[in-house]
Order: C-alpha cells, then sequence, then structure tokens
C-alpha cells in the first residue's frame, strides 16, 4: 500500500476537518468539567476510602484534567 504525500493531501482535498467539539461550545465544556471536577474532588476529600478513589477520585481528575484542556482551547494560553 504505496501512496505518496501527494496523493494523500489531492484526497483529503474534499474532506473538510470538523472537530467533536465546536469552538463555540469549548468554554461551556469546559468550565461544566472544572466545575464538576471540583465539587467531586471536594466530596472526595470528605470520605477518602479505597472504594471512593476509582468512584470519585478518578472521574475528578479526568473531568478536572480535560476541563482544563478545554478551557486552554478556548480562551488561549498568554504568556
Amino acid at each position: 500500500m504505496e501512496s505518496s504525500l501527494h496523493q494523500v493531501w489531492e484526497s483529503a482535498v474534499g474532506d473538510a476537518f470538523v472537530p467533536t467539539v465546536g469552538k463555540g461550545s469549548q468554554f461551556l465544556l469546559g468550565f461544566t468539567l472544572l466545575t464538576v471536577g471540583l465539587l467531586l474532588s471536594g466530596l472526595f476529600g470528605l470520605n477518602r476510602s479505597i472504594i471512593n478513589i476509582g468512584a470519585i477520585g478518578l472521574p475528578a481528575s479526568l473531568a478536572i484534567a480535560f476541563g482544563a484542556i478545554y478551557m486552554i482551547c478556548a480562551v488561549g494560553v498568554y504568556v
């Protein structure tokens, strides 16, 4: 299956990239994920146990991580 870069480029002309989460909704999604993550981490802090690590701690950390990425994509990084 030999295909040159030019062939790949030419075949992609008709296929426009459409992101899963549009630019207009990234801020709302990021803010919602950060809020849910902070609430879940506060709840996890009230009752820390082995069971709550997987039930509350892991989803909280994932929500904060993805929320931070979406917020960076939505508002940009200004250094």
